[in-house]
């Protein structure tokens, strides 16, 4: 992850919205006196409120429940079922 103060920001603005585009990668923006704020793309943005929104309530439980299952070896698998001509997409 990339760090750039606001100026730095407002001077390149363009090209360094053309990096973060071309290497996927998030910046940081500093601002004297301010929070620092995270630029990045939509796509990952999306994502990460997906991910964020599934490890919540009964989802992030359930989640969490099966992965710890997966880590002490306590999960089933279950052979795939064999569609038939019916039953294909």
């Amino acid at each position: 992850m990339k760090v750039i103060t606001a100026s730095d920001l407002r001077a390149n603005l363009a090209n360094v919205f053309d990096a973060i585009e071309d290497d996927a990668e998030h910046l940081v923006v500093t601002r004297s006196g301010h929070e620092p704020l995270v630029v990045m793309l939509k796509s990952d943005y999306d994502a990460w409120r997906e991910t964020e929104y599934l490890s919540r309530g009964a989802n992030g439980r359930e989640l969490r429940r099966r992965r710890a299952e997966m880590e002490t070896g306590a999960q089933v698998q279950h052979e795939l079922a064999e569609l038939d001509d019916e039953g294909a997409a």
